[in-house]
């Protein structure tokens, strides 16, 4: 590859990372960043991880997903929409219920994680898609946006379970069936929402660049 072949990708690498980096800020500090579906609220904050990394690779996702953890835990710091932001930061506290270190893990991991996966299921499912390309990008959509569901509310149950229930006013025994329903009416709807947007997104850009 010359080099100017090479500047070339480089260039288009970034440029498609900072309007993805600049997508993430608007969902993760405007209220765009949720959608109503309902009586529920869908959020778009891993629509930019997943297209990063369909569209750059696993590694490109990996650090959108932080960047995304990092947004998440300076709203959750600093203008924290509800009383639970102590599940994803150690410096808020509310009564004797406070965060601590598994607050960064549950904050920062799933979404780097979820990057991670829809990278890697875009490579273990492209060789054997045939020429089902844009359908894989949907599939790897949704698993990275069901990764992140699962990480975040399962370390929320593990972590913070009877803190969490308390704060939340449910019984600890009834805590699974509620994070249970959680995924339900909101990790399925982001989960479709993130599918669509790999699917209709990155066939469109791939299209333009081959």
């Amino acid at each position: 590859m010359n080099t100017s072949e090479t500047n070339r990708k480089r260039t288009l690498f970034l440029t498609q990372f900072s309007v993805l980096l600049a997508i993430e800020a608007i969902v993760c500090f405007t209220p765009l960043g949720s959608i109503p579906i309902g009586p529920i609220v869908a959020t778009l904050m891993m629509i930019p991880v997943v297209i990063a990394a369909v569209l750059l690779g696993t590694r490109a996702g990996a650090l959108m997903g932080f960047i995304a953890g990092l947004f998440s835990f300076i709203v959750w710091t600093f203008m924290p929409p509800s009383p639970i932001a102590f599940v994803f930061t150690p410096f808020y506290s509310i009564g004797a219920v406070s965060g601590n270190f598994w607050s960064l893990i549950i904050c920062f991991a799933p979404r780097i994680l979820a990057g991670v996966v829809t990278g890697l299921s875009l490579h273990i499912f492209h060789p054997i898609s045939k020429n089902k390309t844009s359908f894989v990008y949907g599939v790897s959509g949704c698993l990275g946006s069901l990764t992140n569901t699962f990480l975040v509310l399962g370390g929320i149950f593990v972590f913070f379970g009877r803190d969490y229930a308390g704060v939340i006013g449910t019984s600890y025994n009834l805590l699974l069936g509620v994070i249970g329903m959680s995924v339900l009416t909101n990790g399925i709807p982001e989960a479709v929402i993130s599918a669509l947007a790999a699917y209709f997104v990155c066939r469109a850009v791939k299209a333009q660049h081959r």
